[in-house]
């Protein structure tokens, strides 16, 4: 048990570090951007003074790592700043994005996840067979197709022949649920295009990796029915790839929605990502970009430490 805390610990700094490394990239990156913010926003007909003026109360005029490490003890402090573009706080006008964000990739998720599992267990069973075949073609194809071209077929079949979703999934506090469950539909269902594909192949190959231990023969020899060898001796044994798999998706879910977000005009986090920086709003871009940083690496460390604890030879070391 020490080794397997031993191990978990050295994957959380890790994370830590990591997270560390990505804020400085998100910064120097938007240091690196061509012109003077200041002027930008200001127009070339700002007199010198008032740009002057300008930059010091964005803290322009200071060294860039001064600048650095207060954003940086700022937004764990929660203080995020003012948005450049229409002056509120940008703590306002990150989290109802976020929470869309959330909104959508939890609810792609929670069908995604058991329609895949399911699939990859039914592709194991009748391994080879026609229906493992149809499956596997089925789902590979989904993985190469890009997200947007997934989502303009989705619109152009069930929006503007089927007129079933909306093209626009667009959403507000005063829709009910089921409102805006069928405004998300098209969304949804392009992310699940994706995210089944993996989760189901990821299954299938560790369920039929284990189908290879010698206890799974033994339980063969004993004349255990195929089916029952898989959910009850199969599965459990596969579950520590299948979780860093599903694990892994949900990341993809939460940071990847920027694409599917503006495609369907959602009023996401990926959205607004998008329009901060068409308008070069770089404290929404910097926030953004951390918040969505941050959450692939907490999410990638969640999908590391479930793996360990669910492998048996870790949680019980001989």
């Amino acid at each position: 048990m020490n080794k397997l805390a031993s191990m978990i610990t050295k994957r959380i700094v890790f994370g830590v570090l990591t997270l560390f490394a990505i804020s400085l990239l998100i910064f120097v990156g938007v240091e690196a951007l061509p012109g003077d913010l200041a002027e930008a926003i200001l127009g070339q007909n700002a007199t010198p003074e008032t740009i002057q003026a300008f930059r010091t109360e964005l803290n322009l005029d200071l060294p860039g790592h001064v600048r650095y490490f207060t954003w940086i003890n700022n937004f764990i402090h929660g203080e995020l700043g003012n948005s450049l573009a229409n002056g509120r706080p940008i703590a306002e006008v990150i989290g109802w994005r976020f929470a869309n964000s959330l909104l959508l990739a939890g609810t792609t998720a929670l069908f995604a996840i058991p329609f895949a599992i399911f699939l990859g267990l039914l592709a194991a069973i009748y391994r080879d067979s026609w229906f493992d075949k149809f499956i596997s073609i089925t789902t590979l194809s989904a993985i190469s197709l890009p997200e947007f071209f997934v989502a303009y077929i989705l619109i152009a079949l069930l929006s503007v022949q089927a007129m079933l979703f909306p093209s626009i999934s667009n959403i507000n506090d005063q829709m009910s649920v089921f409102q805006k469950m069928h405004a998300i539909f098209l969304p949804c269902l392009t992310l699940a295009f994706v995210v089944v594909g993996h989760m189901m192949r990821m299954t299938r190959a560790a369920i039929i990796n284990v189908l290879s231990s010698p206890f799974i023969e033994m339980a063969q020899l004993k004349g255990i029915n195929r089916r029952r060898i898989i959910i009850k001796h199969a599965l459990p044994n596969a579950l520590s790839p299948i979780i860093n798999v599903v694990v892994l998706n949900l990341a993809y879910l939460v940071v990847g929605v920027v694409v599917v977000e503006v495609v369907f005009v959602y009023p996401g986090l990926g959205q607004l990502l998008v329009d901060a920086v068409s308008k070069r709003d770089l404290p929404v871009v910097q926030a953004s970009g951390l918040i969505f940083a941050g959450t692939y690496v907490f999410l990638n460390l969640t999908a590391d430490v479930l793996s360990m604890l669910s492998n048996p030879k870790l949680r019980n070391p001989r």
